[in-house]
């Protein structure tokens, strides 16, 4: 989804005119982002948390060169999903879990080709 899907939306729901949903949803996107700059939480129950974090200055290491390397502090935005969006979202995925997958009944385990067969064409076999 994106943000003319989200216009498309509010068009067909709130039967608002194009040009007003465009103005409600960047109106929406500004308001969020000047109070998350300004260092505020927006909280929207059901959804989910936008915050910023400061994250401390660390001591990391170059992978390559197992050399020590200063990060510096820095600012972080981060999202964090409300309960109920993490359980729908999990409910969705559990869905097509492993127990989907296997099928019951079935011959779920094909027996392998002899080895003269598996042999890629134009390939002899060594004597």
């Amino acid at each position: 989804m994106n943000k003319l899907d989200l216009v498309r939306s509010a068009v067909d729901r709130l039967e608002l005119s194009r040009k007003d949903a465009v103005a409600l949803v960047d109106g929406l996107f500004d308001d969020i982002q000047a109070a998350v700059i300004a260092g505020e939480a927006v909280k929207i129950p059901g959804f989910g948390q936008f915050k910023v974090r400061d994250r401390a200055a660390r001591m990391a290491r170059n992978p390559a060169t197992g050399e020590q390397v200063k990060v510096p502090a820095k600012r972080v935005f981060k999202f964090l999903p409300a309960k109920a969006l993490k359980e729908a979202v999990m409910s969705k995925r559990g869905s097509r879990g492993g127990a989907a997958r296997k099928k019951s009944g079935s011959k779920a385990t094909a027996r392998k080709a002899p080895a003269a067969a598996r042999r890629p064409a134009g390939r002899k076999k060594k004597r």
